[in-house]
């Protein structure tokens, strides 16, 4: 299994040689609540790392979904349409979000597990 890598914004991603699979942390879901709708990017858009792609909406709050890498949307995860809390009981399985082929190198400021657990739990304190 590829190690997952974290983002600032609470994104998560695995690599699978150039491809990127792409979601939000168990965090993230807890803080929003019950997602009532995903509004995911289309097939073949280019993507800048940083540059938000979605939003998730939940009972509490909407937020922008951001690319962790710069490439070009491959997949995105139609059962999220109908089933847009697969994110809150699967956000590292079943919940993903998009699958991207990445374009250079992996963003330096990804931070692995330990870290970002770090950082997450420094934001609930």
């Amino acid at each position: 299994m590829a190690e997952r890598r974290y983002t600032k914004t609470h994104e998560w991603l695995t690599v699978d040689g150039k491809t990127v699979t792409i979601g939000i942390t168990d965090f993230a879901q807890a803080q929003l609540g019950d997602v009532v709708f995903l509004e995911l990017p289309s097939v073949g858009r280019k993507l800048e790392t940083g540059e938000a792609f979605g939003v998730v909406e939940s009972v509490k709050a909407a937020s922008d979904l951001y690319a962790p890498v710069s490439g070009h949307v491959t997949a995105v995860n139609e059962k999220l349409t109908a089933t847009p809390e697969l994110v809150n009981s699967d956000p590292y399985g079943e919940g993903w979000i998009m699958k991207v082929d990445i374009s250079g190198e992996l963003p330096s400021d990804l931070m692995d597990e330990g870290t970002y657990n770090q950082v997450a739990g420094a934001e609930t304190s």
